[in-house]
C-alpha cells in the first residue's frame, strides 16, 4: 500500500463526518489566504510611508488608515476561521479515533480461529493503538497544516510570480530540491524502515508472550533468558533505525541550509532589482515576507513527508488487518436459526487446518434431538476438530452438517452460536468479575438464576467463600482461581447458556474424584432433553452415553453403545483394557490414575 493511498485511506476514515471536514477544510484555505495578504499589505504600509515625503498629511493617513483597516478585517476573519479549526478538528480527530478504534476491535474478534492462530494478541493490539494514535495525529495535521501548505504550494505560488517573476524563480528552485531531496531519501530508507516497523512488532510480540506466561518464566528461571531475547531484538531494531534517522537528519539539515540559502539569495536579488528601479523597497518587504511563509510551508511538508514516512508501515499494518476478510461469515440470505430440537448430521465432511495433512476425512454420523454423544481416539484424532465445524469455528473443505435439517451454512453465526453451548477444555476467564464471567452467555441472567447455575456445577459453595463472593475479580484468564473452579465455572456459564446443543470438550478433567461425581450428576441433569457432544479421554465418564463414536487419524472407526463396542473387541475394547490396566496407549508407562474404573488415585508402582 503506497504513500498515496495510505494517505487517502487515512483521510477516508472521516466519511461519517465528510460534512463538517468540507466546512473545516474550507475554513483552513480560508486561514492560508488571509495570512498570505498580511505580507502583502504590510509591504503596502512599507511604501505609503517611504513615499509620505512632499505629500500632504491627511493623504498618506487616509492610504494608511483604508490599508490597516482592511488588515483587521483580514486578521478577524483569520481569528474567526482559527477558532472554528482549532475547536472542531480537535473534536472531530478524537471522536473518529476512538470511532476507528472500535472498528477495529470488532473487526478483529468477527475474524476466525485461522486469523488467530497465526497472529499474537500483542502485535494485534499494538497495531490498533499506534494505528489510530498515527490515524489522529493525521487528521489534526490535515487541517491545521496540510491543507494551508497545499494552498501554499499550488496557489499562492503562482502569485508569487506575479508579483515578481524573478523573485519568484528562487522559490520555484527551492521548491524543486525539496520534492527531489525527499524522493532521494525515501527511496534509501523506505526498505530500512519496513524492517525497522516489523522489529517493533516482534517486540510488541514478545513482551506480550512472555507478559502473558509470567509463572512459566518464573518456575524455569527464564527471566534472564527473556530480558536477552528482549535486547537483542532492540538491538536489531537500532541497527536498522539508526541509519534510517542519519539519512533524515542529513535532509532536515540540507532543507533548512537551502531554505537560508533562498532567502539571502532573495534579499541580493530584491536590492539589485530596487537599485534598477525595477521593485520597490514596498515590493521587496511583501515578497520576503511572502516568501519567508512559503518556506515555512515547505518545511512543513517536508516534515509532513519525514512523519509519514515513518508512519506509513504502521498505518499499513492497520489498514490491511481491517481489509482481511472473514472466511467464516454470513452467507448472503442466511437467515436467522431459531430455537431447533437438537439433530445433528455430518455428512461426509472432510477438513484439513493446513491443506496438506487432514484432520478429519470423510466423517459422517446422524445424531437424534436428545441424544448423548461420546467422541473418544487419541489426541489429534479429529474429536475436537469435528466439535469446531459444529459451531463453525472453522468450515469444512467439504460435505455439509445440518441441525434439524438445515446447512448450518445457510443461517447465520449468531444464531447458530446460541442454540449451541460450549464447555472447553482450555476454560479462560475475562479479567472480570465472576458474575460478569458467567453471564457470557446471557447477559440478562438475574442473580438467582446465576447462583442456580452455580450450584447445578458445584461452584456455588466456593464462590461464597470469596472475599467478595459473585462480584470477586478473576485474575487475567482466570489465574486467581484453580483449574477445577475455573471448569466449575466454566460449566455453569453453559447451564446459564441453557442451549439445546453441549459440547463437553474434557469438561471434568480438571475435577477430583468426589467433585467429579457430583458434576456428573449435574451434567445428567442438565443433559436432560438435549442433543450432547462428549469429548472424552477418561472411558468411565461415558458409560451412559447413547452412542460412542471412536475416531484414529481423521476417521469414525468404530460407532456404537458403550456396551456393544466392548463386546466388539475392536479399538474401543483396546482403548478400555488400556486405561483399567493403566498404561499409557503404546508405551509401557503407568500414568496418574484417577479413573473410577482402575479403582486407585495414586501413581501407579
Amino acid at each position: 500500500m503506497g504513500f498515496i493511498a495510505i494517505y487517502a485511506r487515512v483521510l477516508g476514515q472521516l466519511k461519517p463526518e465528510r460534512w463538517l471536514a468540507i466546512v473545516l477544510a474550507l475554513a483552513n484555505v480560508a486561514v492560508a489566504g488571509l495570512q498570505f495578504l498580511e505580507p502583502v499589505l504590510f509591504g503596502r504600509v512599507v511604501d505609503v510611508l517611504s513615499g509620505a515625503a512632499g505629500r500632504p498629511p491627511a493623504d498618506v493617513w487616509a492610504d494608511a488608515i483604508g490599508i490597516l483597516g482592511l488588515w483587521v478585517v483580514v486578521g478577524i476573519g483569520g481569528v474567526i476561521a482559527n477558532i472554528l479549526v482549532s475547536l472542531y478538528a480537535d473534536r472531530m480527530a478524537h471522536r473518529n479515533r476512538l470511532a476507528a478504534m472500535a472498528r477495529y476491535f470488532e473487526h478483529v474478534l468477527s475474524l476466525p480461529f485461522a486469523f488467530h492462530n497465526a497472529q499474537h494478541s500483542g502485535r494485534l493490539l499494538k497495531i490498533m493503538l499506534q494505528g489510530v494514535d498515527n490515524l489522529f495525529g493525521l487528521w489534526l495535521s490535515f487541517f491545521r497544516e496540510h491543507l494551508a501548505t497545499a494552498v501554499a504550494l499550488f496557489v499562492m505560488l503562482p502569485l508569487s510570480l506575479l508579483m515578481n517573476w524573478r523573485l519568484g524563480l528562487l522559490l520555484i528552485a527551492l521548491i524543486v530540491f525539496f520534492a527531489v531531496a525527499n524522493a532521494w531519501i525515501v527511496a534509501r530508507t523506505d526498505n530500512m524502515q519496513r524492517q525497522a516497523e516489523e522489529y517493533h512488532s516482534q517486540l510488541a510480540g514478545q513482551a506480550g508472550d512472555a507478559l502473558g506466561n509470567v509463572q512459566l518464566i518464573q518456575s524455569f528461571v527464564r527471566l534472564s533468558h527473556e530480558a536477552r531475547m528482549l535486547h537483542e531484538t532492540i538491538r536489531s531494531l537500532l541497527a536498522v533505525q539508526f541509519p534510517v534517522l542519519n539519512w533524515w537528519a542529513l535532509l532536515s539539515v540540507l532543507t533548512h541550509a537551502a531554505a537560508t540559502i533562498t532567502v539571502l539569495g532573495i534579499f541580493m536579488l530584491g536590492t539589485w532589482l530596487h537599485l534598477a528601479g525595477r521593485a520597490s523597497v514596498g515590493e521587496i518587504v511583501s515578497f520576503m515576507g511572502f516568501a519567508t511563509l512559503l518556506i515555512g510551508r515547505m518545511e512543513q511538508a517536508s516534515s509532513f513527508f519525514a512523519r509519514m514516512f515513518f508512519q506509513t508501515p504502521a498505518l499499513a499494518d492497520f489498514f490491511n488487518v481491517l481489509e482481511t476478510e472473514s472466511t467464516i461469515r454470513d452467507k448472503l440470505g442466511a437467515q436467522p436459526l431459531g430455537r431447533v430440537r437438537g439433530a445433528v448430521e455430518f455428512d461426509k465432511v472432510s477438513f484439513s487446518y493446513d491443506g496438506r495433512r487432514a484432520a478429519l476425512q470423510d466423517f459422517s454420523l446422524r445424531v437424534d434431538a436428545g441424544s448423548t454423544v461420546a467422541l473418544v481416539g487419541p489426541t489429534g484424532a479429529g474429536k475436537s476438530t469435528s466439535m469446531a465445524l459444529l459451531h463453525r469455528m472453522w468450515d469444512p473443505q467439504s460435505g455439509a452438517i445440518r441441525i434439524d435439517g438445515v446447512d448450518i451454512r445457510d443461517v447465520t453465526l449468531e444464531s447458530l452460536r446460541r442454540n449451541i453451548g460450549v464447555v472447553f477444555q482450555d476454560n479462560t476467564m475475562f479479567y472480570r468479575s465472576i458474575a460478569d464471567n458467567l453471564r457470557v452467555g446471557r447477559q440478562d441472567a438475574s442473580d438467582a438464576e446465576l447462583a442456580e447455575a452455580a450450584r447445578l456445577a458445584e461452584a456455588h459453595d466456593f464462590i461464597e467463600r470469596l472475599s467478595d463472593g459473585y462480584n470477586t475479580q478473576v485474575g487475567e484468564r482466570g489465574v486467581t482461581l484453580s483449574g477445577g473452579e475455573r471448569q466449575r465455572l466454566s460449566i455453569a456459564r453453559a447451564l446459564l447458556k441453557n442451549p439445546p446443543i453441549l459440547i463437553l470438550d474434557e469438561a471434568t478433567s480438571a475435577l477430583d474424584a468426589v467433585t467429579e461425581a457430583k458434576i456428573q450428576r449435574a451434567l445428567k441433569s442438565l443433559m436432560a432433553g438435549r442433543t450432547t457432544f462428549v469429548i472424552a479421554h477418561r472411558l468411565s465418564t461415558i458409560r451412559d452415553a447413547d452412542l460412542v463414536v471412536v475416531f484414529d487419524r481423521g476417521r469414525a472407526v468404530e460407532t456404537g453403545s458403550y456396551g456393544e463396542l466392548l463386546a466388539r473387541g475392536g479399538t474401543f475394547a483396546k482403548l478400555v483394557a488400556t486405561q483399567q490396566a493403566g498404561l499409557l496407549p503404546g508405551t509401557g508407562v503407568r500414568p496418574y490414575l484417577d479413573d473410577p474404573v482402575a479403582g486407585e488415585t495414586a501413581p501407579a508402582s
